[in-house]
């Protein structure tokens, strides 16, 4: 899967590392108004490039690849703990399921059941898209870390190692901006929520619950401004299927192979973002309880 155009792979890594820091700590006249049009993209725009690095891209050596898009500027999630949980996520079979893949967003029936009134409102309003931009990334957050403390406790002492060198790479790279940026602390945070909000679009209807496992990802065929945000991991079916093709073979290899991808995926299609706006920016997508009991049930 690999070719001589993963050069565009790294060009888009320096260039938003340069839009970054010139929004962070250029010392220009730009309004902050301006700084946070260019802050909040600009870290949704990492975590795309990050999720294609831990898959591969742009060079043979993987501790390259997570080198250079190891700094933290989106503050909240350790890479090496997103890469871990992210490539667990990808064993197909258990796409969507509450115990075993760390991304899911279901919750098994008897813990649906156990959380209070005020808690079910949130999950519910979560299920929205408006709901998952606002809520999404404080929600996402508590269950990672649920998960991470869960590692911990079986033993994982890693788990606990990279935390410790994330907190203190975070803590550096606030302080720097508290002492050279451009911007306040406050709002840099208030950033790199956004951003994450932003990240919310894409992982809203990326998967659903299925009986086939072919079935969970979905295709969006979009072609917008949010699909190169995303770098076409829109196209996720084809992304499980293919997980080592990068981004800018995604969109082609899907349309030479289109029926296929839509007959595997069950038609688990939406055309573009704008569709996916008006049918669920104040709608439930779909239930919160997990509904196939019979994986879940099996788990202690």
């Amino acid at each position: 899967m690999r070719d001589s155009a993963e050069w565009r792979t790294l060009l888009l890594i320096i260039i938003g590392y340069i839009v970054w820091t010139a929004a962070v700590f250029a010392p220009v006249g730009l309004p902050e108004w301006l700084r946070i049009l260019l802050i909040v993209p600009a870290i949704t725009f990492h975590s795309s490039l990050q999720h294609e690095c831990m898959h591969g891209h742009p060079f043979r050596r993987q501790g390259l690849n997570d080198a250079i898009v190891w700094p933290p500027i989106g503050i909240f999630v350790p890479y090496l703990r997103f890469k871990s949980t992210h490539l667990k996520h990808h064993f197909n079979e258990n796409i969507t399921d509450p115990y075993d893949d760390p991304e899911s967003w279901y919750l098994d029936t008897t813990v649906w059941r156990r959380k209070p009134p005020a808690m079910k409102r949130i999950f519910l309003l979560n299920n929205t898209l408006a709901g998952r931009v606002l809520l999404g990334p404080a929600v996402g957050m508590a269950g990672f870390l649920a998960w991470e403390w869960s590692q911990l406790r079986g033993g994982k002492s890693k788990v606990a190692v990279e935390w410790a060198v994330h907190v203190v790479v975070a803590g550096t790279l606030i302080a720097l901006i508290a002492r050279y940026g451009r911007i306040g602390v406050g709002t840099y945070l208030a950033c790199a929520y956004a951003g994450m909000g932003i990240l919310m679009v894409r992982t809203f209807l990326e998967h659903q619950a299925h009986e086939r496992a072919g079935s969970r990802s979905v295709i969006i065929e979009d072609r917008g401004p949010l699909a190169f945000l995303f770098l076409n991991n829109n196209l996720h079916s084809v992304h499980h299927a293919y997980p080592s093709l990068a981004w800018y073979r995604l969109p082609g290899f899907f349309r030479q192979n289109r029926d296929r991808f839509l007959r595997m995926n069950g038609g688990y299609r939406f055309a573009t973002y704008g569709s996916v706006f008006r049918l669920f920016a104040f709608r439930t997508k779909e239930p919160v309880e997990y509904p196939l009991e019979h994986r879940a049930s099996r788990k202690p």
